[in-house]
């Protein structure tokens, strides 16, 4: 679907895992932790159906793809464990992000994150990044938000993130989403924003989805394609 013609952007939306934080060899490590307890693999194919969902979502499907003895409480109570061991540490920011989002934020372009992740590894991954994500005019916590009773790929969470800018949008289509997952493409899709897949070559390889934009790394992201300012020369 990529199109080479200007849009008139007002907004931006960030995904955040795979987007923001290069945080899936983190999530990898956790998941293959757990899953290796009860003899069972965390391939690309079960990382491709989970990408961008909600923790509910990704835990009934690798319960039941995986036959794992396991309720979810119990699943969600271990996965609770890993992740405190994997996000203990620097959580990394994707190359080009941190250049973005203060460019945007520099031009007065309201930014805001829509994410799938737990309030809990929220706060673990960006207990570093407190000045970054201070720049975003608001953060959405798609799995514990009352509003959003349909997690990613449904065009819920994206809708909520805006309606709830101090300034929201006239229109969906002068929203930008960013995101990494095919789930999160097909969400933006539906909430008739325009969307910019920025996906993980492994995941790249072995699927294609709709996406508007599709970019190898936000390194490559040209604000002016959106009808957005340009990078000074310096960036």
């Amino acid at each position: 679907m990529d199109q080479q013609k200007s849009h008139g952007i007002t907004h931006v939306i960030f995904d955040m895992d795979g987007l923001i934080f290069d945080t899936e060899t983190l999530y990898e490590k956790a998941y293959k932790n757990v899953l290796g307890r009860y003899g069972s693999e965390y391939t690309l194919d079960l990382k491709i159906k989970i990408m961008g969902r909600p923790g509910l979502d990704g835990a009934r499907i690798l319960i039941d793809e995986c036959k794992l003895p396991l309720t979810i409480d119990e699943y969600l109570a271990e996965m609770t464990i890993e992740h405190d061991k994997v996000f203990s540490g620097h959580v990394p920011l994707m190359p080009g992000a941190e250049r973005l989002i203060r460019h945007l934020y520099d031009h007065q372009i309201p930014i805001a994150v829509a994410t799938s992740s737990k309030r809990y590894t929220f706060k673990l991954k960006t207990k570093e990044h407190g000045e970054l994500f201070k720049l975003f005019d608001h953060i959405v916590i798609a799995s514990e938000d009352p509003e959003i009773t349909a997690g990613k790929p449904d065009p819920q969470t994206f809708l909520v993130c805006a309606r709830r800018f101090r300034q929201p949008p006239s229109t969906m289509t002068s929203v930008l989403v960013l995101e990494d997952s095919t789930n999160g493409v097909r969400a933006a899709n539906k909430a008739g924003m325009i969307s910019v897949w920025v996906p993980d070559p492994q995941i790249r390889s072995r699927q294609q989805i709709d996406a508007h934009y599709t970019l190898d790394s936000l390194l490559d992201f040209k604000p002016e394609q959106f009808g957005l300012p340009p990078f000074s020369i310096n960036h």
